[in-house]
């Protein structure tokens, strides 16, 4: 696996290629190009808001700070690059098969690359953040330091989970269906419209909110929030699981590429 890292790294121009291709193409006849990426994620919070906001009148937590727009803001732009980076990811290998057969580098380059191209998509709307937070009065504090955390245990997370599962859908096409059931119920999983405080206080057993609080992406997306809403840092043992969690996936998904890769080039 180490020989591997150091492989993709060494082809790391590739890699940029590779991303400004997609980025390009993605966005080549389109008239507001780059702005869709702005667009999507700011309808998905809006709809959110109101149902949510307005209907349910929703607060954005115990304190009443920031306005829940923001709330939801700030945890639907994170939440656009975990969903475009998975779907886009499984079919990574099953859809690039003529170019990974003659090209002479690392295959992991390929569903890494998406990862890295949705990254892209979300520092472009980190301005948006900003300004909704001017807007909605949210603090500008030392807890802004969590994004960087949270980005880094975010990158961890999808780099394993695009390397699972690009390689295993070549040999198993259920894996991309499947996947678009899971990428629907992960949305709820985690606290991206909610604040965690609603789980910690609702009347289910302890099992549920252990076993809830086990998956990666409640810290990364509690460290989102905590940019602009301090109480919602994670605690230690959160932010730990997490980060166990995190690499745990990318090792995993990583060694089973690794030994898939001979069968998946011989079904491509």
């Amino acid at each position: 696996m180490t020989s591997s890292v150091v492989a993709v790294w060494s082809h790391r121009s590739v890699l940029r290629l590779l991303v400004q291709r997609d980025l390009t193409v993605k966005y080549q006849q389109s008239i507001l190009g780059y702005f869709w990426s702005l667009i999507e994620p700011l309808a998905m919070g809006l709809i959110y808001w109101f149902v949510f906001g307005v209907l349910y009148h929703e607060h954005a937590g115990p304190d009443h700070g920031p306005s829940y727009a923001m709330f939801v803001i700030s945890g639907i732009f994170p939440w656009m690059w975990v969903n475009s980076a998975i779907g886009e990811a499984t079919g990574a290998l099953t859809g690039q098969s003529r170019l990974i057969t003659t090209m002479k580098v690392p295959r992991e380059v390929f569903p890494i690359g998406r990862v890295v191209g949705r990254f892209a998509e979300y520092l472009a709307g980190l301005p948006i953040l900003v300004v909704a937070a001017i807007i909605f009065n949210a603090p500008f504090s030392w807890y802004l330091l969590s994004l960087p955390l949270a980005v880094l245990l975010q990158v961890t997370l999808l780099v394993g989970l695009a390397l699972l599962l690009a390689s295993t859908n070549v040999l198993l096409r259920d894996v991309e269906r499947f996947m678009r059931l899971a990428q629907r119920m992960l949305f709820y999983a985690a606290p991206i419209i909610y604040p965690l405080s609603r789980i910690k206080n609702a009347d289910m057993p302890e099992w549920v909110k252990m076993a809830y609080q086990a998956n990666p992406l409640v810290g990364i997306f509690q460290l989102h929030h905590a940019a602009w809403y301090p109480d919602e840092f994670p605690s230690a043992g959160l932010l730990a699981t997490s980060a166990t969690g995190c690499l745990i996936v990318l090792l995993f998904g990583w060694w089973i590429f690794r030994q898939l890769e001979p069968k998946v080039l011989k079904e491509l």
